[in-house]
Parts: C-alpha cells; structure tokens; sequence
C-alpha cells in the first residue's frame, strides 16, 4: 500500500496534529507501508524524527502572496518557485504576528474554492505530481480545511481513495470571521461527497464533525489517539510484566514539594490562566501545603503580553518561589520534565480533540486532572487515568489538585492506570495497524461499489 499524507505546517510553533502525523507515517514505515509524509504550508515542526520530506508544497508566502496579488499567477511558475523554497519558510514563519482574521477567512474559502480560487495553479501542480510522481494507492489528509485539493487529486488520481483526519478544523473555523466560516463550512460539506472515508480521535469529535459538516455515520471511524511510548520510559527496572514503572506518581519523599506540570502551548485558549488561578488559591487556602507549579511549552511572540500578565500574577502573589517556567523543551527536555513532576493539568478553554500532552503523561506514569469536555472525559473513562473537572471552575479545580497533592496512593493508582492504557492500547503502532485495516476495508467497499 502507498500512502500519500499531507500534514499541514504550523507555521513553526509545536503542533499536536503535525507531531502525530509524524508519529503515524512513521510507525507506518516501521510496519512496511509506503508511506510518504507531504508537507503542506510550511515545514513541520516536530520533537522527535521529522519523516517528512523536504519539498512543501502550496507553500504558505506562495499562497499569501497569490491571495493579496492575484495577477501573480500570469508569472512563469518557474520565476516564482523560489516561494516554496525551505529556507523561505522556515524564515517567514519566524514572523511575529499572527495574520488577520480577515486576510486568513478570506484564504481559507480562495483555498476550498479548489481550482477556482486564486490558489488554482498551486492546487494542479499538487494533483499532477501525486498522479506522475508519487502514484499513491491512497490520499491522507490531515485535514478538510485543505480539501480543495480534492476535485484535482480525483480527476489526475481517480483509481485512488481519499481519506481525511479531521482533528481540530473547527478550532480554526471558529478563529474566523463569521461570514468566512460559514462560506468555509459550506464548502467543506459540498466536498464530503468526494471523501471516501473520514476519521477522528473521538467519539466526541466525530458527533460534533458529523453534525458540523453532515457527514454521514457509515463514513466516519474513531481511530483513538495514541503515541509511541518509548521516548517517555524511564530506563530503571521494570515491572514484572514487563512495563517500566510510573516515574514520579506516588512520590512519598516528604523533603521534595508536589510538583504539578503544565505541558502545552502558554496560550489563552489551553487555559493556562485556571490553572495558575487555582494553584494560588491552593496555597492561599493551605498555607502549610508544600507544592509547585511547574509551566513548560512554547510560546508565540504575539502571547507574550498574556505570560507577562501571568508572572505579575504570580509576583503579585508571593508566589514566584513556588512557580517555574520550563521554557520550550525538545524531546530530552520535555521527558525531564514529565520525570520531575508528579501531575499534570491543561485546563483549556476550548473542547480539545485529541489531548496528546494526556497520552505523554500516562507514558510517564503521570495522572492527569482535565476539563469534563471534548475528547478528555472518553479517554479517561477509557484508561482511569485522572480526575475530571467542570470546564473553567477554578475552585473545583483547585479542590482537583489538592486531592491529588494529599493523596500519594491517588496519584500511583491513576498513574499506573493511564501508563498500562498507553502500553496496551494506545500505542502508535498498534494504531498505524488499525489504520491499514481501515483503509484496506474502505478501499474494498469502494472497489465494490464502483
């Protein structure tokens, strides 16, 4: 099987859906599938091996600037090459501001509009070189938000199925303009005839897109989110079973604080400010209660002033001593972190998908403390691996972590749970397997139907 799968460049920051697309292709690899990872906008940005190629292709300066100057395209597309160059990209999207909700609803519809957006010529060079070049048996798409490439991919492709990821697309809708969302969503329901088969991470995720986008129940499949574990195992001794044991979880060294880590983005929407909220009010609550609040991820230039107000937050507290900020870790970095703390807590605001800095916990043997929305409450039901919390109440989440900072036996009995959950059936290999099984059986259903 030869797979095609374009994953879209975040424009440098970490991105969840890039890192496990990366995962996938590469645990596809691993089982013997040809599988290509394409990437789309810009070069990917990922904290373990990039199996990507280094050819990007509706290179995001290329689309920009075919958006703004429309007469661009009359250019020889050998004078304009050098737009997509990787050296290009990895420089622009250094930038500091983030594009207008306008400019981005008004690309978001010219690039679903397919072939008759101001990207047309892009979007055909695309379908042609998959069709010459590559031949793929199918076409993955990380998400629909790039499906205007479909009518092309279909007409230079048209022995080949096309599946699609959906896996935070209404995250993005929502960041526009309200009459360029509504021409997005409209667009992206007339192309869901032209997808073979869909897939998410949730239950909740699929209901929600299915009703967004009415996609029909028999087209969609839950494919759970999962991770290749290895990176997180400590190498101590292992358990009789064979799994190495929760790092930090159940930590009953009375000279060491509790530690309580933040892994994402420092952003507004991954709900960073509750979580400083609540621990403060923890301490304020508890005097004698010796814990910290540990804060790693990245941060966009353009949050700088929302971190800033959380510091004088925390200053203005006296707390400063009892918070550290981790910075952007790497691979290393961030497995040192999950080792040095003994939960984990990324309060967002909005209904998260997939939750992978969930799935990096469990792998550590971390418990976990989540908002009750989105994709947390399935997984947690699925591994028992933390505790659930009404979205953005702070003194219920304040009364969350004072549970599990008193409660050491709490803390190992979760975390072990949420690590065997990751062992066993949250594996990426496990997952690329039963992708393949999806694949081979839509491709036979539409074999049979054609």
């Amino acid at each position: 099987m030869r797979i095609a799968y374009l994953t879209a460049g975040a424009a440098g920051m970490y991105c969840g859906s890039c890192m496990h697309d990366n995962s996938l292709a590469k645990a596809l690899q691993k089982q013997g599938v040809d599988c290509i990872l394409l990437p789309i906008y810009t070069p990917t940005r990922t904290d373990e091996q990039n199996v990507s190629t280094q050819q990007v292709f509706l290179g995001g300066v290329h689309l920009y600037l075919l958006q703004r100057l429309p007469w661009l395209r009359f250019i020889p597309r050998a004078w304009r090459a050098w737009l997509d160059a990787p050296w290009l990209l990895q420089r622009v999207r250094q930038g500091k501001r983030p594009p207008k909700a306008k400019l981005l609803g008004q690309l978001t519809v010219s690039m679903l509009r397919g072939t008759h957006g101001r990207q047309r010529d892009e979007i055909d060079r695309l379908a042609v070189w998959l069709a010459t070049g590559l031949r793929p048996e199918t076409v993955l798409l990380t998400n629909l938000l790039i499906g205007g490439a479909i009518p092309s991919i279909r007409l230079h492709l048209p022995a080949a199925q096309v599946v699609v990821m959906l896996q935070g697309d209404d995250i993005f809708l929502d960041y526009l303009r309200p009459q360029e969302r509504q021409q997005a969503v409209e667009l992206m329901r007339q192309l869901v005839d032209q997808v073979d088969h869909f897939l998410c991470n949730s239950q909740f995720y699929a209901d929600k897109m299915s009703k967004l986008l009415a996609i029909p129940a028999d087209k969609v499949s839950v494919l759970p989110l999962a991770l290749d574990p290895s990176p997180f195992q400590s190498p101590v001794e292992s358990t009789q079973d064979g799994a190495s044991p929760p790092a930090n979880a159940g930590r009953v060294d009375a000279t060491e604080p509790i530690r309580i880590g933040y892994f994402a983005r420092l952003a507004p929407e991954k709900g960073l400010h509750h979580l400083v909220a609540a621990f403060l009010q923890l301490k304020e609550q508890n005097p004698g209660l010796d814990c910290q609040l540990h804060i790693a991820g990245w941060a966009a230039p353009s949050q700088a002033k929302y971190v800033h107000q959380l510091r004088q937050q925390i200053e203005a507290a006296g707390r400063q001593g009892d918070v550290e900020f981790w910075g952007s870790p790497d691979m290393a970095g961030k497995c040192r972190f999950l080792r040095n703390v003994d939960m984990l807590c990324v309060p967002t605001d909005y209904q998260e998908p997939k939750g992978r800095f969930v799935l990096e916990a469990w792998a550590n043997g971390i418990p976990v403390i989540q908002p009750r929305h989105g994709a947390f409450p399935e997984m947690i039901q699925a591994a028992g691996g933390g505790l659930l919390f009404p979205p953005g109440d702070v003194p219920a989440l304040t009364a969350s972590l004072l549970e599990l900072v008193t409660d050491s036996g709490l803390r190992k009995a979760l975390g072990q749970a949420g690590q065997r959950y990751v062992l066993e059936q949250a594996n990426i290999a496990s997952q690329a397997e039963r992708l393949v099984r999806i694949l081979r059986h839509t491709d036979d259903a539409r074999q049979l139907s054609g």
